[in-house]
């Protein structure tokens, strides 16, 4: 459900994939219509099936405005959101709103050049856990890290990290104390890609964990090859007014393949992965695995209180 202004920029790119997929048949009339159809006209035919899908809830991340006060750990190259490689990361908890007991976190990860995005699930925010998982998603990324910024939790700022950084020479940076709008770009992919996939429901059982990985190994797919995402380039101030200015939408592959520090190699693994997939396809299995997800939740298993006897009271005649 991306906006008319992200989804209207597209078309011309995601037709064409889907007729060769054979999930479209349109004449030309059709095509050139879809082509020359405005953001707002858009929004308003999606509008009735967009207010059918809305969640129902509160999360405690929203999108916000980086502030660039950031109190370095250790760096050996300064910030540069120019070239892909620094990554913003942060936990999702799947606590239901009950923040008690072990429960399952959703380990959220971005680029803030390409918003390329990886998130895997974990038990809990053991700190074994989220450097593991964390490791093996720096390892499947199509480029090199160069930099971590994390909020302030024990999660990240520990011994794990900071060797790991210090031994790959990885700048490693937190935010502010109490301040989300620090890590603007992560908190929005908690919201739009961890959030409108889950819910806010409780997930704390290891069949729930293993649903939740297998969403994320499509998600990440039809995340990165198929969502464009709008960065800001230039705000002005007129009065007390604030007028923003974004890029052309593009989706995290093509501003990766419009990167000069991206090698051949892995641009070429890049292409492949991108025209093996059927995007139509890839959102219906990530559809079902979300049924299977929320039927689980719904039938596991709850603890039957014990129902209490009442007493047996004798009476003496």
């Amino acid at each position: 459900m991306p906006c008319g202004k992200r989804l209207a920029p597209y078309l011309e790119t995601i037709v064409p994939i889907l007729e060769s997929f054979g999930e479209l048949d349109l004449d030309e009339t059709t095509k050139e219509k879809l082509r020359s159809m405005s953001v707002a006209t858009i929004d308003r035919l999606l509008k009735a099936d967009r207010k059918k899908m809305e969640l129902k809830g509160r999360s405690g991340t929203k999108p916000g405005t980086l502030l660039k006060h950031q109190v370095p750990i250790r760096t050996w190259c300064e910030w540069d959101e120019s070239r892909p490689g620094f990554l913003e990361i942060d936990l999702v908890g799947h606590e239901g709103g009950v923040s008690r007991g072990d429960f399952c976190q959703s380990l959220d990860v971005t680029d803030v050049y390409s918003a390329w995005t990886e998130t895997r699930a974990i038990k809990n925010k053991t700190q074994v856990w989220v450097f593991e998982a964390l490791a093996d998603i720096s390892g499947t990324l199509p480029f090199k890290v160069r930099g971590i910024d994390s909020d302030n939790g024990s999660e990240f700022i520990n011994h794990h990290l900071v060797k790991y950084c210090q031994d790959n020479k990885v700048t490693f940076t937190r935010s502010r104390p109490s301040r989300k709008n620090d890590n603007c770009f992560i908190e929005q992919k908690n919201y739009s890609v961890v959030r409108k996939t889950l819910g806010y429901a409780t997930y704390d059982t290891d069949k729930e964990l293993e649903l939740l990985n297998e969403i994320y190994s499509h998600l990440r797919s039809y995340t990165n090859f198929f969502l464009p995402t709008m960065k800001l380039v230039k705000k002005t101030c007129i009065g007390s007014k604030v007028k923003k200015e974004y890029d052309i939408p593009k989706t995290p592959y093509q501003r990766l393949m419009n990167s000069s520090h991206i090698s051949k190699a892995a641009k070429a693994k890049l292409t492949r992965e991108y025209k093996a997939i059927n995007p139509a396809e890839l959102k219906r299995t990530i559809n079902r695995l979300q049924d299977r997800l929320f039927q689980t939740n719904v039938t596991k298993a709850k603890p039957i209180e014990k129902e209490e006897t009442p007493p047996i009271l004798s009476s003496t005649f």
